[in-house]
């Protein structure tokens, strides 16, 4: 099977700093791919580099074969991201937040309201969203991710700050979109229970570098928990 994203020796320095070092990854079509690490360890930078927000010092990142580094423009059917704190106008409802991306991108009002629906947010499409709670903002920001109708969303610690029905509904909303609209997640967080719970498949990196790269079966066949497992993958 051929990967729908892959990293090849991608490379980033800042001065005399390597940042992230030869990094290698593949990822498949309706994969919940997990991205872990200690902090410092590189994933904001590798994830920012796959965005195209920053430019690497050397290497590949292919979308569907297409080498998206040496091509001109992001197409934003390729990828969708949700990273950092969630940011809106507060003094703006939910549905006018939307629709203001939505017209950068030449979208429809339809599908604005296809992604309300899509995250059970339609409800509250008219509320400012300074009167959201965290768990609607965060899913207001997958919405946003979805509105281009990617085949990647990368999800940078997309459970900060919920409860725990929030954190049980966003991965029901993960499983849900990755199962019936065969979307690929990339799911950065330190939250390796929550990791564990969603993902099927993991890449550590620790120091720039990622030193493993496994189906989450697999893991855990040889420890008790994947939080097990990275402990002794990182020498702690």
């Amino acid at each position: 099977m051929e990967p729908i994203l892959e990293v090849k020796n991608l490379s980033k320095y800042y001065k005399n700093e390597k940042v992230i070092d030869n990094i290698n990854m593949k990822v498949f079509k309706g994969d919940i791919y997990g991205f872990i690490g200690p902090n410092g360890a590189g994933k904001t930078t590798t994830i920012k580099t796959i965005l195209r927000l920053l430019k690497p010092s050397s290497g590949e990142v292919f979308i569907g074969g297409k080498n998206v580094l040496k091509n001109g423009e992001n197409n934003p059917s390729d990828i969708g991201a949700m990273i950092d704190y969630p940011s809106f106008y507060n003094n703006l409802s939910g549905y006018k937040n939307l629709m203001l991306y939505a017209n950068v991108l030449n979208l429809s009002k339809k599908r604005v309201y296809e992604v309300l629906e899509l995250v059970k947010l339609m409800e509250d499409k008219d509320k400012k969203v300074s009167n959201y709670s965290m768990g609607m903002k965060q899913r207001l920001a997958v919405a946003r991710a979805f509105l281009s109708k990617p085949r990647i969303v990368i999800l940078d610690e997309p459970t900060n700050g919920l409860d725990p029905e929030g954190v049980r509904d966003m991965r029901d909303l993960i499983k849900k979109l990755a199962r019936e609209n065969g979307t690929t997640f990339i799911y950065c967080s330190h939250i390796l229970n929550e990791v564990q719970n969603i993902c099927n498949r993991v890449a550590m990196i620790n120091k720039g570098r990622i030193i493993i790269e496994d189906s989450m079966e697999n893991m855990l066949k040889s420890a008790n928990s994947l939080e097990d497992y990275f402990m002794k993958a990182v020498g702690l």
